[in-house]
């Protein structure tokens, strides 16, 4: 099944002294998600925001809250981050000790479910529980910090679950993140990615022009 080309916007890229502005403008920018990633200084080598940032962007806007999990063990904090305004809960299989246990989890939340494999992750710790998800996350660099070099090796990887998810014939997201800029969007997008998570090109290129930037991505 081909999904349409979704945009979301990781505001790991944003100004954090004015992070509620940031939102309401990649809103009026035309975002189709917000992508907000929650490191844990343990999982990954960074920290970033926890669910009060969360729970007081939430009013802001009604774009779906694309949450992305980079903490272990992920299961104690997914009830937390739900009730701050999650829509979308985004796990590693790494991270927690039962995959089936933290899908679970998720879907008593009433949310959606998305799994992430990191660069070197391979596709057999997802595979089994495709039909129970939403959302693939592809790692195109390895996950901490905003600003690294896309890792073209993972189109194949991409390609690969492209295939697996339309054998199946499943409505699942296939969402990629990691120097993704105007010259591999294209690229990423013919691998089967149909959601593209981009924090400095569109916060950064065009002078910060959030529209034109998002436009770029939406249709290279």
């Amino acid at each position: 099944m081909n999904n349409p080309i979704k945009i979301s916007p990781s505001i790991l890229s944003a100004n954090f002294s004015k992070l509620g502005d940031e939102v309401i403008a990649l809103e009026k920018a035309g975002a189709d998600y917000i992508h907000i990633d929650v490191m844990d200084g343990h999982f990954v080598p960074n920290l970033t925001i926890g669910p009060d940032v969360i729970k007081n962007l939430r009013p802001l806007t009604n774009k779906i809250f694309d949450v992305h999990l980079m903490i272990s063990p992920v299961d104690k904090f997914i009830k937390e981050f739900s009730k701050a305004g999650a829509d979308i809960i985004t796990f590693h299989p790494e991270a927690t000790s039962n995959v089936s246990n933290t899908i679970d989890m998720i879907k008593e939340e009433g949310k959606k479910v998305g799994i992430s494999l990191k660069p070197k992750s391979k596709i057999e710790l997802i595979e089994k529980y495709i039909e129970q998800i939403d959302l693939i996350l592809i790692m195109s660099v390895e996950p901490g910090f905003a600003g690294q070099k896309f890792m073209p090796e993972v189109l194949e990887k991409t390609r690969k679950i492209k295939n697996l998810v339309d054998k199946k014939n499943l409505n699942v997201e296939i969402e990629i993140d990691g120097g993704i800029n105007f010259d591999n969007c294209a690229s990423a997008k013919k691998a089967g990615a149909n959601v593209i998570v981009s924090g400095s090109t569109i916060f950064k290129e065009n002078q910060g022009d959030l529209k034109k930037n998002i436009g770029i991505l939406r249709t290279n």
